[in-house]
């Protein structure tokens, strides 16, 4: 009598006639190898297909929350998925400069639940998003300042207040510093610190 086991045995005989390296893909190491080139296709496309985030500091919160979504008409975006699994861009502080930084940055908790989604999230463009977190000093006669470490952001920035024929003044283009008035009639000074 012929069991299940025999004919699989006998079928697995046969095709590895047919196919010599069959033994060893269907090894141990053959099935952990297998594994782990599916974990990296995995992440792979995690990776590159998650947004790019531009991370812009504020003197306050609510202020450039009626600018980014009141007057640039920026869409509110989601919390990108990497920013859950703590793959968050590092900026490096060392080299700012102390004036752009808040004179006694606030040490507080925030509670659990906010702390993958502190801040505001916007989409800047079809896959760059614009991260918006408070930690930035109030300018000359307190006006409000946003500080970013990146020149294409603030380019994208300033193309959308064109656009919406904002008042405005460039300052100097390399690093970007431009004014622009929101609509309480405050100056906001929008600045790129280079590393």
């Amino acid at each position: 009598m012929v069991t299940h086991f025999d004919a699989a045995m006998l079928i697995y005989s046969h095709l590895g006639a047919f196919l010599p390296g069959l033994d060893t893909l269907f090894s141990t190491q053959g099935i952990m190898v297998m594994l782990l080139v599916a974990y990296a296709g995995a992440m792979w496309m995690f990776l590159t297909s998650a947004p790019k985030v531009h991370t812009i500091m504020v003197s306050d919160l609510k202020i450039a929350q009626d600018f980014y979504e009141g007057l640039l008409n920026l869409p509110v975006a989601d919390v990108p998925l990497h920013y859950y699994y703590n793959y968050e861009q590092t900026m490096g502080t060392a080299g700012i400069d102390p004036f752009y930084m808040a004179a006694a940055p606030s040490m507080t908790a925030t509670p659990p639940a906010q702390d993958t989604q502190q801040g505001l999230w916007y989409q800047l463009k079809k896959n760059t998003q614009l991260h918006v977190i408070s930690g930035a000093s109030y300018g000359r006669k307190n006006s409000q300042r946003h500080v970013c470490f990146d020149h294409e952001c603030l380019e994208a920035i300033l193309l959308r207040v064109q656009s919406r024929r904002l008042r405005f003044k460039v300052r100097s283009k390399r690093p970007l510093n431009f004014l622009v008035k929101d609509i309480d009639n405050r100056t906001i000074e929008m600045a790129e610190v280079s590393n």
